[in-house]
């Protein structure tokens, strides 16, 4: 580990533009754990089976256990993040282009959070980089074709499965239990939401933090075969320390706004989106917990004849839709900018 620590602390001595993109990287995982906590805990506060300040300290202990297993059980994840796009021109043009995807995918994320819209920073940080890549002169060329296939397969796909697991799990046995049962199990499925989110997003930022490490002017480090625990560690406590802060707004929007949810219901959603991050963790495809969370309080909340505001599902489908060419065109002009 020291060892680790010592090489990793050279690299970026010797290499700023490293030390700027990894920061930035560590910025975003600062913002995913802070916009993506209330996915994991909104179901817990809102059916108030617990508190926010507890569901978010919950949330952000599980997010580090989940990440550091992620990081030695399966590296399916990282590597397709990680080999998403290549590059063109220099190391230094090229960690310049990933400054821009990191920057941009802040820029997105704090405004939607700023909305109170569950943006999906899975879904940005796909959008970053194909403009990134895109803007370095690559064409498209530079995209991994099967890589961005998985991602958007995976995106699409959480959606689906994440509306009809929570009406199964809710028909299937959910609507016949008691409430006091419901509320006790909605906790260890809360901390497992947050151990498989910390699974999939840590997974996902620790392969752009190993993008930038093999990025280096003059020649790759030979760190990109291996997830060192110097990478993984620093990215995986600042997406902790966001999980602390939490999102308050995006809790509103989800489990007060767009659809109301008791405690059973919440128990069926926490349920169906545990099978499904967990399940798409194990098979190394890369999910957003956001788009699962928010299809599987929509599917349990309507499933008892419920009602979803149709204002605050547009706004949804709005944000969402609009995630790939906003945040794409942005990293692109950021990128061109940068280089310019």
């Amino acid at each position: 580990m020291l060892l680790e620590l010592s090489a990793c602390g050279q690299l970026l001595s010797a290499h700023p533009e490293i030390l700027l993109a990894s920061v930035l990287t560590l910025g975003v995982l600062f913002v995913n754990g802070w916009t993506d906590a209330p996915n994991a805990i909104t179901a817990v506060v809102a059916s108030g089976a617990l508190s926010f300040r507890r569901a978010a300290l919950l949330s952000a202990l599980c997010n580090l256990l989940g990440g550091l297993w992620a990081v030695s059980a399966c590296s399916g994840v990282t590597l397709t993040i990680a080999t998403l796009a290549e590059f063109g021109g220099d190391g230094g043009s090229a960690l310049r282009a990933v400054c821009a995807a990191m920057a941009s995918l802040i820029i997105w994320s704090v405004a939607a959070w700023f909305l109170g819209l569950p943006t999906s920073e899975s879904h940005g940080l796909a959008a970053a980089l194909t403009g990134a890549a895109l803007a370095s002169g690559g064409g498209m060329q530079a995209l991994n074709w099967a890589s961005l296939a998985r991602i958007l397969l995976g995106l699409a796909g959480c959606v689906l499965f994440g509306f009809i697991l929570a009406r199964v799990c809710w028909h299937g046995g959910a609507a016949r239990m008691g409430k006091g049962s419901c509320a006790r199990l909605q906790l260890p499925l809360a901390a497992g939401l947050s151990f498989f989110h910390g699974a999939q997003d840590g997974q996902k930022f620790i392969g752009v933090l190993l993008l930038c490490l093999t990025l280096s002017p003059g020649g790759g480090t030979g760190l990109a075969d291996t997830v060192p625990l110097s990478v993984a560690l620093p990215a995986l406590a600042a997406m902790g320390a966001g999980t602390c802060v939490g999102g308050r707004r995006i809790i509103q929007t989800l489990g007060a706004e767009m659809v109301r949810v008791d405690t059973r219901q919440g128990f069926a959603a926490e349920l169906a989106c545990v099978l499904c991050l967990g399940g798409a963790t194990l098979l190394g495809l890369p999910v957003s917990t956001t788009h699962t969370k928010a299809a599987a309080l929509w599917g349990a909340g309507t499933a008892n004849g419920g009602h979803a505001d149709r204002g605050v599902l547009l706004r949804l489908w709005l944000v969402w839709l609009a995630t790939f060419p906003c945040c794409g065109l942005l990293s692109f002009w950021l990128t061109r900018l940068l280089a310019g």
